[in-house]
């Protein structure tokens, strides 16, 4: 059956292979971009949307209930990546960080599941991360934004228990897109040679991690089964198995091994 799909986050990337991927099955797509003339040649229908912003998401969600009646399947994927210190980082960067990750998540769930609700019909699949499932070092924000997703879908979905509107979450691990460049680096404001060096080498470690992840049409296919499942499940950890692996050893592992084991991966010694 043919849906009407809303892909937030479509300008590249993961966004951009899904919605890529979906109109390919057939489905009406929807893919949305704080600025659509970032989106070229797409097969998809591009639509301008600031996940930051109210009116903007509410005028973007009219725009296509208007046009098509409804919305079957909303995808959640647009967000950013701060990396830096924890022990230094501002106010300002934490609220900028969740402002997309999570407030974004929040602001078009909010306008499209009343009428998911009134048809008593849809799915939500909201992208979050292996970082929302286990902490990262010097990727601090990133991961407390995914941690606040997950814990909103779960909620959610106990919400939503008996209205037929379904969530899920996809927990990804690296893939090769533009988020690497993408990244905003917050300042190392304090003087220690030590700690700014296990800085340095954490950031090279997650941006070596992310030059051999996976191919993102890989996460796409996986997006069209779950968008034709009539029961989704609650998680899907999508990537190589070496980091899909680690939520269980998270779970097994005394803690003080894991956090050894995370530690040396990112040169923390």
């Amino acid at each position: 059956m043919k849906k009407v799909i809303l892909v937030t986050g479509a300008s590249s990337g993961l966004g951009q292979a899904m919605a890529t991927a979906l109109k390919a099955q057939g489905h009406t797509v929807y893919g949305t971009s704080r600025n659509i003339s970032k989106i070229t040649n797409a097969t998809f229908t591009p639509l301008e949307m600031d996940v930051t912003d109210d009116a903007s998401v509410s005028a973007a969600v009219k725009k296509v209930t208007d046009a098509e009646g409804q919305i079957d399947v909303l995808i959640n994927n647009a967000g950013n990546g701060i990396t830096g210190p924890l022990y230094a980082i501002s106010v300002e960067l934490a609220k900028k960080q969740f402002e997309t990750n999570f407030f974004g998540v929040v602001r078009v769930c909010s306008a499209v599941l009343p009428g998911m609700i009134e048809r008593k019909q849809g799915l939500v699949i909201n992208v979050g991360s292996l970082a929302g499932l286990f902490g990262l070092p010097y990727q601090g924000l990133y991961s407390a934004s995914k941690f606040a997703v997950e814990g909103y879908s779960e909620s959610l979905r106990m919400e939503l228990q008996n209205t037929g509107v379904k969530v899920a979450v996809l927990n990804p691990g690296d893939f090769k897109t533009d988020f690497t460049g993408n990244r905003e680096k917050a300042p190392f404001p304090i003087k220690n040679d030590k700690l700014k060096g296990e800085f340095d080498a954490a950031v090279a470690a997650m941006e070596k991690d992310e030059s051999i992840g996976a191919d993102p049409s890989k996460l796409a296919a996986k997006v069209c089964q779950i968008v034709n499942q009539s029961k989704p499940k609650h998680n899907y950890l999508i990537g190589a198995i070496g980091q899909t692996i680690v939520p269980t050893l998270k779970a097994v592992l005394p803690q003080g091994l894991f956090v050894k084991l995370m530690n040396d991966h990112y040169g923390i010694k």
